[in-house]
């Protein structure tokens, strides 16, 4: 017999979960750490739901019986891989049909407690965009581009300051080149998810570090009800040389595609202007990737200045750092933050 626990519970207990919405649905959003085992396939789902519209509720889960028939026997095998203890949490999308009859199967056929979700999925949700609207005491990170703001976030951590690295979740650096060298995005829906996985890890009592950044990190958003508190909170700024973060620059893009590089150059064309494009190209093809970075700085300092005058609280903290030097430049910052 499977018992129901409400979201706070499940998270809280920490035994494996076991998502049995469909692949598709998966994708689109999960709890992190979570298990896919999916009742039915995307295909099958659809046609559920279509009898289900479309003729009768009875209909629809004599047809789910039959595409549920052949997997039983999985479902039991790749349970037990998740949870050699029997110990469980099944959760579909609204803790209806789906999760309460996977969870009996597993309940019927000796695992010793499985738990459903109250809710489901959908309670999770409104649990993660909850707890993200509460208030944190949030210390933000800024600097021209190229000034090796996330290096030096994580070595705030190795400091023991908490943080959480934005870019790192939306795996994308957050400009026009951002994209260059990583991996597929996750949905809008999953990096909430991810970022309340983070922040649930840490004591909102103390600050949390994150690096200044834009409403969007590529094709992601940051959640407006955070966004707005990173908006007002203190912003630590290092004044870098240009010529520094150039060559900070170039040891980090160097290495990646020319072909990439020049059609992240053909994005900014507008803001750049034809002849520094043009400049910017050349460069580039000649290997001078100082000079490329150069140029390209030229537009993203004018943009980032812009956007810090647009900050909805003028609580500026700006420091001359001569170098891009991680280590000191952190500690420089931190020593600061810690006399205000």
């Amino acid at each position: 017999m499977s018992v129901e626990v409400s979201i706070k519970e499940a998270l809280e207990i920490q035994k494996p979960i076991i998502d049995v919405r469909s692949p598709g649905e998966f994708e689109s959003g999960h709890i992190p750490g979570a298990v896919n085992i999916p009742l039915f396939s995307d295909k099958e789902r659809a046609h559920v739901g279509t009898i289900y519209k479309q003729k009768s509720r009875e209909e629809a889960t004599q047809l789910g019986y039959k595409y549920v028939k052949p997997k039983l026997e999985s479902f039991l095998s790749r349970s037990g891989n998740a949870s050699p203890d029997g110990k469980v949490t099944v959760h579909c999308w609204r803790g209806g049909m789906r999760s309460k009859a996977f969870a009996e199967h597993l309940s019927d056929y000796g695992f010793e407690r499985v738990r459903t979700i109250t809710g489901g999925y959908k309670a999770y949700r409104n649990h993660v965009l909850d707890e993200l609207g509460r208030p944190f005491t949030l210390n933000v990170l800024g600097g021209y581009t190229g000034s090796g703001k996330t290096y030096m976030l994580h070595e705030l951590e190795n400091l023991g300051e908490q943080i959480v690295d934005l870019e790192g979740l939306a795996n994308h650096k957050g400009s026009a080149f951002g994209g260059i060298g990583q991996g597929a995005q996750p949905t809008v829906e999953q990096f909430e998810n991810n970022l309340y996985h983070e922040i649930s890890k840490l004591d909102r009592g103390k600050p949390i570090w994150v690096e200044d950044e834009s409403h969007n990190i590529g094709s992601v958003k940051i959640p407006m009800p955070f966004y707005n508190q990173m908006r007002q909170a203190r912003l630590y700024f290092m004044d870098i040389p240009k010529e520094e973060r150039a060559k900070h620059l170039v040891t980090e893009y160097a290495k990646c595609d020319s072909k990439k590089l020049a059609g992240s150059i053909h994005r900014i064309s507008r803001r750049l202007g034809g002849l520094r494009e043009k400049n910017a190209i050349d460069y580039l093809e000649n290997g001078n990737y100082y000079k490329t970075a150069l140029i390209t700085l030229a537009y993203y300092d004018k943009f980032y200045l812009k956007s810090m005058e647009r900050r909805d609280n003028i609580d500026v903290n700006r420091t001359s750092l001569p170098t891009v030097d991680h280590k000191q430049n952190a500690l420089t910052i931190l020593n600061i933050a810690r006399q205000q």
